[in-house]
């Protein structure tokens, strides 16, 4: 497999990365438990909880960003996306949309730096391709590809950090993983991504 030069540490969306299985069993309102909800940047636990579901793209770059020694709350950068469009709050109904690509990348260009740009209809079997000019693809994929050994209900809702790919398999980070084994350097077969893999992301490279 195309071996990744740097050093990517990973994040989950949650503070406590175990906190997966109970929001699956509870939804959101499981995150007021989160011990560790503070280090998250969030002013109370209901920003936290509110916004933790819809971080999967903020924990991607939080990887990247720590990969070149450097570190961020999650909620700071979600707020900081969020000044660019990259997420759309509607305070009637408490709803958040997003991670909307194309802010995000002038975001990324614009606050760190990075080399970034959407990337649609992608064949999986191109993602080698996209890792030979890039760092990074932040893939979208069905949330539920923390079971790889069950059938998708979907494509696509939930990003992950691809972090290196050759044509057998793709290894990758995470956010919502519920064990270790499903949060960090998760290797699967190529065509088992696939199933998952709604053929689009963002490449970045530094």
């Amino acid at each position: 497999m195309n071996q990744p030069s740097l050093d990517v540490p990973c994040f989950s969306q949650w503070e406590t990365p175990e906190m997966t299985l109970p929001v699956l069993a509870e939804g959101a309102d499981a995150l007021h438990r989160d011990p560790l909800w503070r280090n998250s940047g969030a002013d109370t636990i209901e920003e936290y909880a509110r916004w933790a579901v819809n971080v999967c793209g903020m924990a991607c770059l939080k990887m990247i960003l720590a990969a070149r020694g450097e570190a961020h709350p999650i909620l700071s950068l979600a707020r900081a996306c969020t000044s660019y469009g990259g997420y759309v709050v509607n305070d009637a109904d408490a709803s958040i949309r997003g991670l909307i690509y194309a802010p995000f990348v002038t975001f990324v260009r614009e606050r760190f730096g990075l080399a970034a740009d959407v990337r649609t209809e992608v064949q999986a079997e191109t993602i080698p391709e996209i890792l030979a000019g890039n760092s990074f693809f932040i893939a979208s994929v069905s949330s539920t590809i923390r079971w790889p050994e069950r059938e998708p209900p979907g494509k696509g809702g939930h990003l992950v950090l691809v972090t290196a790919a050759d044509d057998e398999s793709v290894r990758f980070h995470n956010p919502s993983g519920h064990d270790r084994a499903s949060q960090a350097n998760v290797t699967l077969p190529l065509a088992t991504f696939d199933r998952f893999f709604a053929n689009r992301g963002i490449a970045v490279g530094f």
